[in-house]
């Protein structure tokens, strides 16, 4: 890590940081277990409520595409006190709602504001590391990023054991507050004015938008996304397909979901801890290969009676390996940007979320069956596979 950095500041740092990033993330995790109490009240179906994880989605990667190209032009607190105050009070506000389309609207907003956690923390964590330095610290954001998948649905599952789900929304309100909060008061700028961009918003979107057209950048950019997309393959139809079509109460579920929440904070320290002795390039082959085999093993449990401890045991290798996917997909593309880590950052989180965004409805679209989820999983992992082989191919042309 930077040796500038004490060893307090740097554990306050990643625990800043990954509470930062996670807060988009735990606007779904959070209220998961709600899905479908809310599916009842709003007289609606699975679909249009996953619509409400696609929105969310798809405003945390718009989101982003704003709030990277700005930081590199103004620095990287005032945006994230502004989105988190922001991210507060539209939270509250769908406490109030009675409207499946109002609540999808104000999601999409949520999503916008909550961006600029996802999108700042990885430039500033680019701002201060570099090389092996960088895959360590990414390891430790997204260590404790994966803490909150742990803690949020059992919060969630609890919470609609008393109350009714509008008390999830002002929970989160009062989170985005308290963020915005530590970030004014705790958070340095680690951008100096000298190495920030000028010319305008359209200089640096322009910029941004240079990365997306280079060979060592775009195979790796859509990879990552399709990494995130069979994580929101399974998040999104987990609750259907564990609480619906294995009849788990709602409690049960929110603890499986947990546990799996620790498998990617396992599988998040995996790169920091093979940095040494592995490329990140040879992690991402050899745990993609992995990660399409054990999707091929799941899509073939379904020629079998529905087993659900089978079902578990493979998801929990898959969201191991996610968790270790995002963060060394991430530090590659990180590392190779210099003088626009927000616009990376950016494009990075456009991708996983238009991904996450259209895995969601798609496996909805069938009911968020089993086989649904299993096949989608499939898919992204095999895609990612062949994106990262021919981003291989064209390095070295």
């Amino acid at each position: 890590m930077n040796s500038t950095l004490s060893r307090r500041r740097q554990i306050w740092l990643t625990l800043l940081l990954g509470t930062v990033s996670a807060t988009g993330p735990l606007a779904i995790d959070l209220y998961l277990p709600a899905l479908p109490q809310m599916k009842v009240q709003f007289a609606t179906n699975a679909s249009l409520m996953q619509l409400s994880i696609t929105a969310c989605l798809i405003g945390l990667a718009l989101g982003q595409l704003i709030a990277g190209p700005l930081s590199d032009q103004y620095g990287r607190r005032k945006p994230l006190i502004t989105g988190f105050i922001i991210f507060g009070l539209v939270s509250l506000a769908m406490a109030f709602i009675h409207s499946i389309g109002l609540l999808i609207g104000l999601r999409f907003i949520q999503g916008l504001a909550g961006a600029t956690g996802q999108v700042l923390a990885r430039a500033v964590a680019r701002d201060l590391f570099s090389g092996k330095k960088l895959t360590k610290f990414y390891a430790l954001l997204n260590t404790v990023n994966g803490v909150f998948p742990i803690i949020a649905p059992i919060i969630g599952g609890f919470m609609i054991r008393y109350v009714d789900w509008q008390a999830i929304f002002i929970l989160l309100a009062v989170i985005g507050w308290v963020i915005a909060l530590a970030v004014a008061l705790g958070l340095h700028e680690s951008l100096p004015v000298a190495d920030r961009q000028t010319g305008g918003f359209h200089t640096s979107l322009l910029s941004m938008g240079n990365l997306l057209i280079k060979p060592a950048f775009w195979p790796l950019i859509l990879a990552t996304g399709l990494v995130y997309g069979a994580l929101f393959s399974y998040i999104s139809a987990s609750t259907f397909v564990f609480q619906t079509g294995f009849g788990m109460p709602p409690q049960m579920f929110s603890l499986l979901y947990a546990f799996n929440g620790l498998g990617i904070v396992v599988g998040s320290n995996l790169p920091g801890q093979l940095a040494g002795r592995f490329s990140n390039r040879q992690q991402v082959t050899t745990l993609l290969t992995l990660a399409a085999l054990t999707s091929l093993i799941l899509i073939g449990s379904l020629l079998f009676p529905a087993n659900v401890w089978l079902v578990s045991g493979l998801i929990l290798i898959l969201v191991v390996l996610i968790g270790a996917l995002l963060t060394l997909t991430v530090t590659i593309i990180m590392d190779q940007a210099t003088s626009n880590a927000g616009g990376a950052s950016a494009v990075i989180g456009l991708s996983q979320n238009a991904c996450g965004g259209l895995a969601s409805p798609l496996v909805g679209l069938t009911g968020s069956s089993y086989a649904a989820m299993a096949i989608m999983l499939f898919i992204c992992n095999v895609g990612a596979l062949g994106l990262v082989k021919v981003q291989g191919k064209l390095a070295k042309a």
